[in-house]
C-alpha cells in the first residue's frame, strides 16, 4: 500500500510538473500572439497613412499637371496667332523726353509708327520664359501644396504608429 501511495504522489507530481509547463507555453504563446497582432495593427495603420499621404501628393501633382498643361496650350495658341500675325506682341515703351535729341537728328527722325513691338526673333525666346515660368510656378505651388497638405500632416499621424513599432508590447 505505501508502494501505490507513493506512485500515487509521484504521477501527482508528473502530472503537475507536466500541466505547470504546458501553462508556461500557452502562456507564452498568447503573449507571442498579442506582440505579433499588435504589430500587424501598426503596420496596417502605416499602411493606411502611406496610402493616404500618396493619394493625397498623386491628386496635387495632378491638379498641377492639369493647370500647367492649360496654360502651356494657352502660351501655344498665343504662339500660333502672333506667328499667324491675328495677335502682336507689344512692349511697353517710352520715348525720351523732347529735348533730349539733338536737334540735327530731327531729319533723320522716323515718324512715330505706333506701339513698340518685339522683334521676330525675340518672340520665341518670349514663349520659351512664358512656358519656364509657368512650369516654375506651377513646381513651386506643387512643393508648397505638397508642403501643406502632406508633410504637416504626417508627423501626427506617424508618432503614433510609427514610434510605437520600435517599442515592445507587453499585455
Amino acid at each position: 500500500m505505501l508502494r501505490e501511495g507513493l506512485f500515487l504522489i509521484v504521477l501527482c507530481l508528473v502530472v503537475w510538473v507536466g500541466f505547470a509547463t504546458l501553462e508556461d507555453q500557452r502562456d507564452t504563446a498568447r503573449r507571442e500572439r498579442d506582440i505579433a497582432q499588435w504589430e500587424v495593427n501598426g503596420l496596417r495603420e502605416a499602411a493606411r497613412i502611406s496610402g493616404e499621404m500618396l493619394a493625397e501628393r498623386d491628386a496635387i501633382d495632378q491638379r498641377n499637371t492639369t493647370e500647367l498643361t492649360h496654360v502651356r496650350t494657352e502660351n501655344d495658341r498665343l504662339r500660333l496667332a502672333v506667328d499667324d500675325g491675328n495677335q502682336r506682341l507689344l512692349v511697353r515703351a517710352a520715348c525720351p523726353a523732347t529735348g533730349s535729341v539733338p536737334a540735327t537728328a530731327g531729319a533723320a527722325r522716323v515718324a512715330d509708327a505706333g506701339r513698340a513691338e518685339l522683334a521676330a526673333d525675340a518672340r520665341p525666346d518670349y514663349f520659351t520664359l512664358r512656358d519656364q515660368l509657368a512650369l516654375s510656378r506651377q513646381m513651386i505651388l506643387g512643393l508648397q501644396q505638397y508642403a501643406l497638405s502632406v508633410c504637416r500632416q504626417s508627423p501626427a499621424k506617424q508618432s503614433t504608429t510609427f514610434l510605437n513599432l520600435n517599442k515592445r508590447f507587453t499585455p
